[in-house]
């Protein structure tokens, strides 16, 4: 096997890379929609709240796209068959999202958002991180040619 075809136990072909991507991303998203939907049934819900999630989700979702356009092009531009699993993001992606995680959950748990702001926030961005996952999933399958 010339080394751009041997396999190591921990490497998945790159394209599954996408895949992965898309399931992570899913399941973060579901987690962080479903403690927004938990706040929201804490609250009284006024009218603009809602909206506010939609604005949320719009301006994370438009961040988002743009953030699996280019993950969904380096992934597809390697030249091995083979990548580490891992692979799905890169190294400073892997830092914002320890970072984003670590801040939203310690400062959640402190108290320092109101049940409001997470109810409107959380499930805004959780949709936007949703359907991040679920364009990656979309790219996996219109790059089964690439296989």
């Amino acid at each position: 096997m010339s080394k751009n075809t041997s396999k190591k136990i921990y490497e998945v072909p790159k394209r599954a890379l996408l895949i992965i991507a898309g399931i992570i991303w899913m399941i973060a998203g579901f987690n962080v929609v479903r403690l927004g939907i938990l706040s929201y049934r804490l609250i009284e819900i006024a009218w603009y709240l809602p909206v506010f999630s939609v604005i949320i989700f719009a301006l994370f979702g438009l961040m988002f796209y743009k953030m699996t356009q280019k993950h969904s092009k380096r992934i597809m531009s390697y030249e091995e068959v083979y990548r580490p699993f891992w692979n799905f993001f890169d190294v400073k992606s892997y830092i914002i999202m320890a970072v984003m995680m670590g801040g939203g959950i310690g400062l959640r748990n402190a108290g320092v958002f109101p049940d409001i702001f997470v109810a409107f926030f959380y499930t805004g961005l959780g949709c936007a991180l949703f359907l991040a996952g679920v364009r990656f999933i979309i790219v996996f399958f219109k790059n089964i040619k690439s296989a």
